[in-house]
């Protein structure tokens, strides 16, 4: 099957501009390539992730990997965390096995995948590098107020009107 379509815009390009902050990890860099064990082929375990200069009035955190190249009307949305606490500012590798691993009343959504965790990287073989957007939202509430059968969608549109700032990493994989 022929793939060719247009590249996807970057997902958070069209919405209302905020702030920016710093995100970083110890096992992704930004406009690289996803190391193998971030992969579906891999292992599927979630990339450590550490974030700073966000703003003071945060209250909360939201952190999602959404896939705009996947070929889909949508793209694909591949990990979603919902109420990290302010006071958590690093995701240690593999924490997005389970929402046992996590601290406070963080817990994931249903990934495209249809699990509740981190699921890896796996554009179809021959396309063309699919970009991974990890980012992390600072929200001006302590919850969104939603439950884990909210869809990445949802959570996504509900925390728009919450956001007081984003960082982002994007990294890139093909099979």
């Amino acid at each position: 099957m022929d793939l060719t379509r247009p590249v996807a815009p970057d997902p958070y390009a069209s919405l209302p501009a905020v702030p920016s902050f710093t995100l970083t990890s110890s096992t992704l860099v930004d406009g690289a390539a996803m190391p193998a064990e971030h992969t579906a082929d891999g292992g599927n375990t979630s990339p450590q992730l550490s974030w700073t200069g966000f703003p003071t009035s945060t209250r909360s955190f939201l952190v999602s990997c959404f896939d705009p190249d996947a070929p889909t009307p949508a793209g694909f949305w591949h990990w979603t965390v919902v109420d990290v606490p302010a006071e958590v500012t690093e995701l240690d590798e593999g924490v997005g096995e389970s929402d046992l691993m996590l601290d406070g009343a963080a817990f994931h959504v249903r990934n495209d995948g249809g699990g509740y965790d981190y699921t890896g990287a796996a554009p179809p073989a021959g396309d063309r590098p699919h970009r991974y957007v990890f980012a992390v939202h600072a929200l001006d509430v302590d919850s969104l107020d939603l439950d884990a059968e909210a869809s990445p969608t949802a959570v996504a549109f509900t925390a728009l009107f919450h956001t007081v700032a984003r960082a982002t990493l994007t990294v890139t994989h093909a099979r």
